[in-house]
């Protein structure tokens, strides 16, 4: 944005007062100035658009709050301006990834789930959202592989055990498919908790 000043207008200037503490040689301007600081401060909080822009960790705040009262659009609308502002916040992106696949939406939930494993790759939550994210699109191969990297970074952690352990479940469950025939070999994505012996195409 060009600023342009106007060179012949004319600026009032506020008289120099002279200060209650006269044994100080710069009291008079010391004073002028913290008072047109708190005006300037009261007068911020009165008119609209004088509010500072939202931090980062604000917005964050905020979508986990709406999250927590199930308002995921609009808590996702919040995580993402915090994305803009801190694109490599991977705990933004597991949350997201979560509340992504809250709504349905696999795919976006594995976008989001993987970005959190690639900024925060020792972080064993981001691995089991990712692979609970690789489930829900179908992909329980690839889930088993998410699920091991957290075990191998967290190996007591009962909850990537348990959803390793429905990921295999499906694995074998598929395999009993392809080998009755049930499952044509070229259809190697099947839905979770829909009727397996369909195929998807």
């Amino acid at each position: 944005m060009k600023i342009a000043w106007n060179k012949n207008a004319k600026t009032k200037r506020q008289p120099v007062v002279a200060s209650a503490k006269p044994g100080l040689p710069f009291a008079a301007e010391f004073d002028n100035d913290e008072d047109e600081k708190k005006g300037s401060e009261e007068a911020g909080t009165d008119y609209p658009g004088t509010k500072p822009p939202d931090t980062a960790q604000s917005l964050q705040h905020q979508g986990n709050r709406l999250a927590e009262e199930g308002k995921y659009h609009e808590a996702l609308s919040k995580w993402e301006a915090s994305l803009s502002l801190i694109p490599d916040n991977a705990i933004i992106h597991e949350q997201k990834a979560q509340v992504l696949l809250e709504l349905g939406d696999a795919w976006r939930a594995l976008t989001a789930a993987t970005r959190a494993t690639e900024v925060e790759p020792s972080w064993p939550e981001a691995w089991v959202t990712l692979g609970r994210a690789q489930l829900n699109f179908g992909e329980p191969d690839k889930a088993i592989e998410s699920f091991d990297r957290a075990l191998a970074i967290k190996p007591d952690y009962s909850e990537a055990k348990a959803d390793r352990e429905t990921a295999s479940r499906l694995v074998r469950k598929r395999g009993q498919l392809h080998s009755s025939g049930d499952l044509n070999a070229n259809k190697r994505r099947f839905t979770v908790g829909g009727n397996s012996e369909k195929e998807v195409k």
